[in-house]
């Protein structure tokens, strides 16, 4: 994170944990516009005349789709169809940025680097460079702001606007640390945005299906069982890319096995990334899935997991923790 972006944030009241995540004082009453700081996310920017070539033939949506008036979710996939990481990709002048989980940064850009060979294509953390901000807002646009109004439809001013929920009215902002001040400071003072803790930005990420990885999930999953398909990640007439045959074959013979679903339990403690879900009807309680990501609140953690979809909704669903938390989905 840039440092005055953080001293500014620190000076405006926020607080950091050891997890990265920041926080602010409550504010009431709560006027439903809200103002993130987001940290667990960076920015990997790829650059250079061959990027979009370079890109087409690892990542599984269609670079000729990607626009400054359009993004898309996508990913990055092993040779064996397994998704590495998701990420938010977003066309910026002659460059592309990949927004993913900043704990995968360091990995997916080392991976990335092999593949370049001759080509000439520049790999740049620009999480020191770039800011991200999320604003939402509780009824459409918020108001007198004239931004995006379809999914992951991207506008450029000042800085770059993407709605990644329309139902939950969210923007994702990427800027310059000067402009993410003077925005940060124009929204909270002129338009009463009211700053809100970073975890809640993972939660309505997590309630509006964004399937983000961490190191625990990454290469555990094909992209059809993150429902990057649905999504519209992933492209299935744009050619090869690494993975491309195992998540085409799937997507023809229509044999996904397991989607996401978002699930809630009530737990003392937080459900980690890839704990085992099992089905406590079978006699052996056997595993039928997998938690993805989790987040709290009010006491109620809401999970995005992955789940074999023959008969879902007949599962008595629990965690394969110490209580044996029960596991109640939400959406089939």
């Amino acid at each position: 994170m840039n440092q005055n972006w953080k001293n500014f944030l620190i000076a405006e009241h926020a607080t950091f944990n050891d997890e990265g995540d920041i926080a602010f004082p409550s504010i009431s009453p709560d006027n439903g516009k809200h103002i993130f700081a987001i940290s667990e996310l960076a920015v990997l920017t790829v650059a250079g005349k061959d990027a979009a070539k370079f890109l087409q033939g690892q990542i599984t949506c269609n670079i000729n789709d990607i626009t400054e008036t359009q993004s898309s979710l996508g990913a990055l996939c092993n040779s064996k169809g397994r998704v590495i990481t998701t990420f938010l990709l977003v066309k910026k002048a002659d460059a592309f940025l990949l927004i993913l989980p900043k704990a995968l940064l360091g990995s997916v850009k080392e991976r990335l680097q092999k593949y370049i060979l001759r080509s000439d294509v520049q790999l740049i953390d620009s999480s020191d460079e770039l800011c991200l901000i999320g604003l939402s807002h509780p009824a459409g646009q918020p108001g007198d702001l004239s931004l995006p109004e379809r999914l992951f439809a991207t506008s450029q001013q000042n800085a770059v606007f993407i709605n990644i929920s329309p139902e939950q009215s969210r923007y994702l902002v990427i800027s310059e640390p000067e402009t993410a001040l003077m925005l940060w400071k124009t929204w909270t003072g002129d338009h009463g945005f009211q700053p809100e803790n970073s975890t809640q930005w993972r939660y309505l990420d997590i309630t509006a299906g964004l399937p983000w990885l961490t190191p625990e999930t990454s290469e555990e999953f094909i992209p059809q069982m993150l429902n990057l398909d649905k999504l519209g990640g992933i492209s299935f007439n744009k050619g090869c890319y690494t993975g491309q045959e195992i998540v085409a074959r799937t997507h023809y013979l229509g044999k996904t096995k397991r989607e996401m679903f978002l699930a809630e339990c009530t737990s003392a403690t937080a459900p980690k990334p890839n704990t085992a879900i099992m089905d406590k009807n079978a006699e052996s309680e056997q595993n039928v899935g997998a938690v993805l990501t989790a987040q709290t609140r009010n006491n109620v953690y809401k999970m995005l997991i992955v789940l074999q979809v023959s008969d879902a909704n007949t599962y008595n669903l629990a965690l394969n923790n110490q209580d044996q938390d029960k596991v109640s989905v939400l959406t089939l």
